[in-house]
């Protein structure tokens, strides 16, 4: 039996996998530590593992409080963490891409340290376009030129980074990096992706590994379907990036009169988050639920309208179906680019999905047999194995000094 630290101080999209993995290793047999916000100490420890609060640093203006730089966060965190790890004396930490801070604390007592990338993975190659500007990279010499000179200007911001991050290493007493995203661990990084979204590499990383999606949600009541058997259109919008709804209505005013079925969610996590939405029309061939279950819903859609966050998109290609995204921010535009060069859906640009331009999508995903032939091709390759399922017995081996 081995003994792990795991930790990711944040939303649902990164304390989520962190937790799948977690509950994975313990099931094998092996003492579980989860370091992450109070919110998530009742699910930590349904599932068999040991909870630790992380700290909850102010990172954005708050009344009576100046906020922490990402960095002044990282370096708080670390200091703050080094006591759980001297208490759990822990045989590998693994960290969520965004907390550094546990990484840094077991790289500060001499534990091997891994890092979960819950999405594709953010490092780039020369002569591709930035990641998450939504573009694809070039077909020819001179596109590829053209992202070479982009990227170094993409290099400065990279720079800066590094130079960031290692005055907080020099702050705790560890030496520099010389590499770019010196966050990621060269030892073990988990890429919770598909190979199917990740663009050819001229070499393959050091230390990186597509394992899947590590996929936990919590408990959710199960939720009726609109009734027929007409294609079921499964629309889950993003919990943060669209607070007023605006995919919400315009994918049921664009269906209204189509001839499927519109199962939709408002996703909406608090009771402010929910002021915010305003009313939405809900047509005869749908229904509208406050949230839905996506391991319940996903399996049985035609097609899947969603924002592109990655999680949200993978359980919908996992279970083999197409995907209309229309990002919203950050690594949405990633996400959707990758999705339409994979064949597996379409994406629409964010000011130009109105109501007209999601039926046509929405349409033209169920009625196009390639872009389900697709989805089913990722599917199947998570059937094999998801990522706690390739992922822990890489997590046992690290630990035990293999690589």
């Amino acid at each position: 039996m081995s003994r792990f630290l795991l930790g990711a101080f944040g939303d649902p999209g990164h304390a989520f996998p962190i937790m799948a993995l977690g509950r994975r290793l313990a099931a094998r047999g092996h003492d579980v530590w989860v370091q992450s916000w109070i919110r998530w100490q009742d699910d930590v420890e349904a599932g068999g593992m040991r909870f630790a609060a992380s700290p909850e640093y102010p990172t954005f203006p708050q009344l009576g409080q100046e906020p922490l730089t990402p960095y002044e966060a990282v370096r708080r965190a670390t200091t703050d963490t080094l006591p759980l790890v001297d208490e759990v004396r822990p045989d590998a930490v693994v960290h969520d891409i965004l907390t550094l801070g546990p990484g840094l604390a077991g790289e500060l007592r001499g534990v091997p340290v891994a890092t979960l990338v819950p999405h594709v993975d953010p490092r780039t190659e020369h002569g591709w376009p930035p990641f998450s500007s939504g573009a694809r990279p070039a077909r020819t010499r001179l596109g590829r030129e053209l992202w070479r000179k982009v990227g170094e200007l993409v290099d400065r911001s990279l720079e800066l980074g590094r130079t960031e991050l290692n005055e907080v290493r020099d702050d705790v007493g560890l030496p520099p990096v010389s590499r770019f995203h010196g966050g990621i661990s060269e030892d073990l990084a988990l890429i919770g992706s598909v190979p199917q979204l990740a663009y050819p590499r001229r070499a393959a990383l050091r230390g990186a590994h597509t394992v899947g999606p590590f996929v936990w949600e919590p408990p959710a009541e199960p939720v009726e379907l609109p009734p027929g058997d007409a294609p079921l259109v499964v629309v889950a919008p993003s919990t943060s990036q669209d607070p007023t709804g605006l995919l919400l209505r315009a994918t049921l005013e664009g269906l209204a009169d189509a001839p499927v079925r519109v199962l939709a969610a408002q996703n909406r996590t608090s009771e402010a988050a929910a002021a915010r939405l305003r009313p939405v029309e809900v047509p005869d061939n749908a229904l509208l639920v406050p949230w839905m279950s996506y391991s319940q819903v996903m399996p049985l859609a035609d097609v899947v309208v969603c924002h592109a966050g990655h999680g949200t998109l993978l359980r919908a290609l996992s279970a083999g179906k197409p995907v209309v995204a229309i990002p919203a921010a950050g690594d949405m535009y990633e996400n959707a680019a990758r999705l339409a060069w994979s064949g597996a859906g379409l994406r629409l640009p964010r000011r130009l999905a109105g109501s007209r331009a999601l039926r046509a999508a929405v349409l033209t995903a169920i009625s196009d047999p390639s872009y389900a032939a697709r989805a089913g091709e990722i599917a199947a390759w998570v059937a094999a194995g998801d990522g706690c399922d390739r992922g822990a017995p890489l997590v046992e081996s690290f630990a035990a000094g293999g690589t």
